[in-house]
């Protein structure tokens, strides 16, 4: 899933299902294009209508998510990873006040980056077990890892 609004869209449905107009209304997208995007997704078997209400004539269609987790497969050898990429166009859209960024170079034998890498899995399983589905959004985006050739050493 190469695409921003997609992306989005999905960001949306985790909350619930929402009709082509809600998500259109919480993305501040046109309708038209609401509603492509959501087929493309339905396409793709990412998302389905979970329930249908007649509204003065017309069905209105509510969409769901088909699975709790979408897993995407790794990049390409010197491709972007796309949800590392989606996390930083969502992250410029953070008000003042309403982010933490950090970044370190760090030199871990292998046994720590293990205990590091286990621990931080932990953190983010426990920070998912606590989400409380009333409150505000928030978005955890992690990269931990060897550098490879080319990169900063």
């Amino acid at each position: 899933m190469n695409n921003l609004v997609r992306h989005r869209v999905l960001a949306v449905l985790r909350d619930g299902p929402a009709t082509i107009t809600q998500i259109a209304t919480r993305l501040d997208l046109a309708k038209g294009s609401s509603s492509y995007h959501v087929r493309v997704l339905e396409r793709a078997g990412l998302i389905h209508v979970v329930r249908t209400r007649k509204v003065r004539g017309v069905i209105e269609r509510y969409y769901g998510m088909v699975a709790k987790v979408v897993v995407l497969p790794d990049p390409a050898p010197g491709q972007r990873d796309v949800l590392l990429q989606h996390a930083i166009d969502d992250l410029a859209t953070a008000p003042e006040g309403a982010r933490y960024v950090r970044m370190s170079h760090l030199r871990l034998g292998e046994s720590r980056y293990a205990e590091f890498e286990r621990r931080l899995g932990e953190l983010l399983d426990e920070m998912h077990a606590a989400r409380e589905p009333s409150e505000p959004a928030a978005t955890i985006a992690v990269a931990f890892f060897r550098p490879g050739e080319g990169a900063a050493q």
